[in-house]
């Protein structure tokens, strides 16, 4: 006995011919129906007759007349997201750029959860609802991350040789994934503190004679120089020497990786055949990039001990033996006793320093940024760092289970990350045509986005979602309540969630324990802070900040 069923309007090619004589119960059509039709969710599916009326049991869609409609839930038909409407060439570039956070935000609340918009010829959706972006981030039939795709965000950073840029479908996705993860672990990052510890104090010479001239600073340049100074140090073991003097520019390193970003983003909007002549960005490209590769070979051979003992994944205690992460990573064997290839090795370096001291730059900014904007909470950290300090005057060293029991702290970083995410970009592509919840249809090849900074203030899931209140937090199990649902995701989810959330945490607490209990911050921003539109991360260009040393610190 065959039926037919259908999505969207009926009579289009979307239509499929069932025969349904097999089923013993109508859960077993719906089943088919969602592998057929590409169902995030195959227990929302929702059959309707011609009449409209709910087709609940087998007898029911025996004897329903005509073709079948498939909803998802009590949603209408299902259809494609909705958007703007498009200008000739550009799309809805002006409805986004420049304010593009604010742009989503406002999109969402005119077109729901759910928008398609067209920049320049390439289609990319987004949603800000977590039950869509749950579905979205998992790495299954539906979706995966596939940044070789000329639609993908990433596309132009899509070395696949390494964990974050690579396609999951890469050779390279499997062993890095094995590999790169144990050395950012709670373990590794616990050993790897006192590294973090000695990189964060290292602006203390360059900031207290900021102090003494009462200069404000442009936060975002300081913050970038002493996320890399850190992120080198424990990558590589290396003193990148940032802080000799407020003065002190990038290190050459830093600067070739800032060269290395700019032209691929350049590159990224030039057409294809640009990359075969052999002048220009592209061929400038092509140059930098060997430099980067052969500027971390340098750094290698001066920060791994080649000739050391094998390090097993399989001992937890492996990771104590390691001076850093890129000496691990070169010594680690899984258990069949293989090492990752070298080429792979020094890839997740090269990556692992990029994105790190990228992303974590920004995260700093926006935490000295809430210091000094929302009242109360840098005295309240304050406090809590001066109680957990003791009386000593000497340099404390802290330790990684001290760091993360300071609980205002975790709650005012869950906060910032909350309201003011680096990340925006995690894309997904879609393996076939897919429904998503709401009864959204995304076609095969379509570039997905959860929009995170629009997810984490969805009022649907946050109460006062636009006002930064760490004490949200204090509640038990609520950051756990929030992360089941997909409410909160700074460090997104699924098997291409970041690997690195544990550094940069430690990172950000760090830096936060040792400049609070040493300076006072306060604002000199002379105009609105603006955020940086074209950039990898959410930064901002011109959030200022002067500062003044306690005088209860050594």
């Amino acid at each position: 006995m065959y039926k037919e069923f259908y999505i969207g309007n009926e009579g289009n090619e979307i239509c499929r011919r069932l025969d349904i004589a097999p089923f013993s119960s109508v859960e077993q059509i719906t089943t088919t129906l969602a592998e057929t039709y590409g169902f995030a969710d195959a227990k929302s599916i929702w059959l309707v007759d011609q009449y409209g009326s709910h087709i609940s049991t087998l007898k029911d869609a025996q004897k329903a007349p005509g073709p079948v409609e498939v909803r998802s839930t009590l949603c209408g038909p299902i259809r494609e997201p909705r958007g703007p409407r498009l200008l000739p060439f550009v799309g809805n570039r002006y409805e986004l750029y420049p304010d593009v956070l604010g742009n989503y935000d406002r999109l969402f609340s005119i077109y729901g959860p759910m928008i398609k918009t067209v920049n320049m010829g390439t289609t990319i959706y987004h949603t800000n609802d977590p039950e869509i972006a749950r579905h979205v981030l998992r790495e299954n039939t539906l979706f995966t991350k596939s940044t070789s795709d000329p639609s993908h965000p990433l596309h132009y950073m899509a070395d696949q040789d390494c964990l974050f840029t690579c396609d999951s479908a890469s050779p390279a996705f499997a062993p890095s994934h094995k590999f790169v993860p144990p050395t950012m672990s709670p373990r590794a990052v616990a050993h790897l503190t006192p590294l973090i510890q000695d990189a964060a104090r290292s602006i203390f010479p360059a900031f207290d004679e900021l102090a003494g001239a009462d200069v404000a600073v442009n936060v975002y340049q300081y913050m970038f120089k002493l996320a890399a100074q850190i992120i080198w140090r424990v990558v590589l073991n290396q003193d990148l020497k940032h802080f000799e003097s407020p003065r002190t520019p990038p290190s050459v390193p830093i600067r070739l990786f800032g060269q290395y970003l700019s032209l691929m983003k350049k590159t990224s909007m030039q057409p294809q055949w640009v990359k075969y002549l052999p002048f220009g960005d592209a061929a400038r490209l092509k140059s930098v990039r060997q430099e980067v590769l052969d500027m971390t070979e340098d750094a290698m051979d001066a920060s791994v001990d080649k000739q050391g003992p094998s390090l097993p994944l399989s001992d937890p205690e492996a990771i104590q033996s390691a001076t850093c992460v890129a000496d691990f990573l070169y010594r680690a064997t899984d258990r069949d006793g293989k090492r990752l290839p070298h080429n792979i090795v020094r890839a997740n370096v090269v990556v692992s320093c990029g994105a790190g001291f990228t992303t974590s730059s920004s995260l700093l900014s926006w935490a000295v940024f809430s210091l000094v904007r929302y009242a109360g909470n840098q005295q309240c950290l304050y406090e809590e760092i001066a109680s957990h300090r003791g009386p000593s005057t000497s340099r404390k060293q802290w330790t990684y289970g001290e760091i993360h029991k300071m609980k205002f702290l975790d709650c005012f970083i869950k906060e910032v990350l909350r309201l003011h995410s680096p990340s925006f970009q995690t894309a997904r592509n879609a393996k076939q045509d897919t429904v998503l919840p709401g009864g959204y249809l995304v076609p095969k090849a379509s570039i997905v986005i959860a929009c995170f900074p629009s997810i984490q203030k969805n009022p649907a899931y946050w109460d006062n979602p636009t006002r930064f209140d760490p004490n949200r937090w204090m509640q038990e199990g609520f950051a756990a309540q929030q992360a089941r649902c997909g409410a909160y995701t700074p460090f997104a989810a699924g098997g291409r969630g970041c690997v690195g959330s544990t550094l940069a945490l430690t990172q950000v607490k760090m830096v936060l324990i040792e400049l609070v209990y040493r300076y006072e911050f306060h604002d000199e921003s002379p105009e609105p802070v603006v955020c940086d539109p074209e950039f990898l991360v959410v930064r901002p260009l011109n959030f200022y900040a002067g500062l003044t040393m306690r005088r209860d610190t050594e």
